[in-house]
């Protein structure tokens, strides 16, 4: 037995049901006249009531014709299968969202303007309130009114829950909390997994005490079912299962194992309506509503609301792994433009990268650290406005420029800037960026003393820490250019100091430190603190520790982060610091 079994309300009793609605409601016969118009409806249409009750609604509103309008009536009318949309109407210059379904009595549709949609929760929170007074206000059918705005509201609530996460499981949890108790005493809600793996994620009970009963039953389901228990059936034949008079001859027939039979006998249960989670013709999921002796088989209007509540479900499920999936293109394509950095000699080099925990995690910011041809490292860092894949775009193509220009001509880096800031002009590269660029220095006479030298400049970027081994905490100051992209004809300067032994070179862009209501000079003074209690830490632990305590769970912007420790020029390279990794064409310092 399905919903569709439920005998219809007659159209007398319809009619007084929502008489008193203040929702727009019209009434279609079979040859598409109005046979039924609530005042609402004809407001909202700009007509009187009289003017359209009897007239053929294609004669009426020709605009209508081979629109969607026609295309959902004409298809809820012949297949008897419900249809919810939008669609512009242009004569009246609104958005309609239109529910429409089919019954006995005709084709009965009930829309709403939905042009100025309101986008506040104060504004969601009074529509409920109008609904919740329209139903308040059907008098002698104030039940059936209220469960039918109880419903709606749970297929709003059902779209708003599941589509702010992108993670399938905790849409799924929501989504099962969401029709308990309303549609059934307690549900389950199964995903199936890319590789088939069926798994039971959504569990809710109206009673908690019975909660554990449930967890215990759905743990061995899946493993348990037999092919003629509902859920396998409806992944099958990807059609809704009612019991309405669930027994234990079928809890037999159903489930294989007698410790899963024995852990449903508490739980009771004598109804039971399952529906397939389809989403652009694929079977993922499926939602199983159970009932106990209390409450008995659920009625004709949960089954329904039921099923909507599925297929949207569904839709807003697989619209999450398709936005997972492109979170992960973005996050691999963001990491495939962050090149892993050299390791030359006795320099030992981390990086970090995190997104912004909001939108796409992809954007603007890079490192990078390469060898010139005369062997010195330079290191680059920057962040390019933005943190989309626009941004990230724009960030391959600068950083490119950098990596050629600061290969090619061996020049210091105010000029490697200034070059880069013209490309982008010359190249008309839609991109503004701060960045970064130091170039580690170390000559013969140098290397012999076991001497490094620091040389940088910056585009607009945050100035770099320089770490020391007694934990002394310093910032590389250096007169700051403009960012690049805007052509700049002014002079770039660089920046000068030694790199001691055992010190560490911190180069991050902004995100790091930069907090909404929190002064720049107090969130880089949180990073020189850090550091300061960090100096004996590994590189890799100083940088894990960093970006733990500066930004916990969350991140309002993109991160990235270059730590370089200079460890003794005379001695073995560390075990911790790892292989040396230089490109095999460079040579190297003897």
């Amino acid at each position: 037995m399905t919903g569709d079994d439920a005998a219809p309300l007659p159209a007398d009793l319809l009619l007084q049901a929502v008489e008193g609605m203040e929702r727009p409601l019209f009434v279609l016969d079979d040859d598409w006249r109005f046979s039924y118009m609530n005042p609402a409806g004809a407001a909202l249409l700009d007509r009187t009531v009289d003017a359209l009750v009897g007239r053929e609604i294609w004669a009426e509103f020709p605009e209508a014709v081979d629109s969607p309008f026609e295309l959902n009536y004409r298809r809820v009318a012949a297949t008897g299968e419900p249809a919810s949309f939008e669609a512009w109407f242009d004569p009246l210059q609104i958005w309609f969202q239109v529910d429409a379904f089919r019954t006995d009595g005709g084709l009965v549709v009930t829309y709403d303007d939905v042009t100025q949609r309101r986008r506040t929760e104060e504004e969601r929170a009074a529509a409920v309130a109008e609904r919740e007074a329209a139903a308040a206000a059907a008098a002698d059918a104030a039940a059936r009114a209220e469960e039918a705005g109880r419903h709606l509201m749970l297929l709003g609530d059902i779209n708003l829950a599941m589509t702010s996460t992108i993670d399938t499981d905790e849409a799924v949890d929501r989504f099962a909390h969401l029709v308990v108790p309303l549609l059934t005493d307690w549900c389950l809600v199964s995903v199936v997994d890319p590789d088939g793996t069926r798994r039971d994620v959504g569990r809710a009970h109206r009673d908690p005490a019975l909660a554990g009963a449930m967890h215990r039953y759905a743990d061995l389901r899946v493993a348990t079912n037999l092919a003629t228990a509902p859920v396998p059936q409806l992944l099958r034949n990807q059609r809704p299962v009612i019991i309405p008079d669930f027994t234990p001859e079928h809890a037999a027939v159903m489930v294989a194992s007698a410790e899963a039979r024995k852990a449903l006998e508490p739980l009771r249960p004598t109804a039971i309506a399952a529906f397939p989670l389809i989403a652009r013709g694929e079977v993922f999921g499926a939602l199983t509503l159970v009932n106990g002796p209390e409450r008995g088989p659920h009625t004709a209007s949960e089954l329904r609301t039921a099923e909507i509540a599925s297929r949207r479900a569904a839709l807003a499920l697989d619209n999450a792994r398709l936005a997972s999936a492109s979170q992960q293109v973005a996050e691999r394509l963001q990491l495939s433009l962050l090149s892993p950095p050299v390791q030359p000699d006795q320099l030992e080099l981390a990086v970090r990268y995190r997104p912004a925990t909001q939108g796409v995690s992809i954007g603007g910011d890079w490192y990078d650290a390469f060898l010139q041809p005369d062997g010195d490292t330079v290191l680059v860092i920057g962040d390019v406005m933005g943190h989309d894949i626009e941004a990230a775009a724009a960030m391959g193509q600068v950083k490119t420029l950098v990596r050629g220009i600061a290969f090619d001509r061996l020049e210091e880096p105010a000029e490697v800037l200034r070059r880069v800031d013209h490309a982008l002009v010359g190249l008309a590269v839609p991109a503004m960026a701060t960045a970064l660029v130091c170039r580690v220095e170390q000559d013969p006479a140098d290397r012999a003393h076991g001497l490094r030298r620091l040389r940088w400049a910056s585009a607009g970027h945050p100035d770099p820490m320089l770490l020391l081994a007694d934990g002394t905490v310093g910032d590389l100051s250096a007169p700051i250019g403009p960012p690049l992209g805007i052509g700049w004809l002014g002079r770039r300067l660089d920046g000068m100091a030694t790199l001691p032994e055992d010190s560490t070179l911190l180069l991050f862009t902004d995100g790091l430190f930069e907090r909404r209501g929190v002064p720049l000079d107090e969130g880089r003074a949180q990073v020189r603190e850090i550091l300061e209690r960090s100096a004996d830490l590994p590189l890799d632990a100083l940088c894990d520790r960093l970006l733990a305590e500066m930004l916990g769970e969350g991140v309002e912007d993109d991160v990235a982060v270059l730590a370089v420790r200079a460890h003794p020029v005379h001695e073995d390279r560390p075990v911790e610091a790892g292989p040396v990794r230089v490109p095999p064409a460079v040579p190297r310092p003897v």
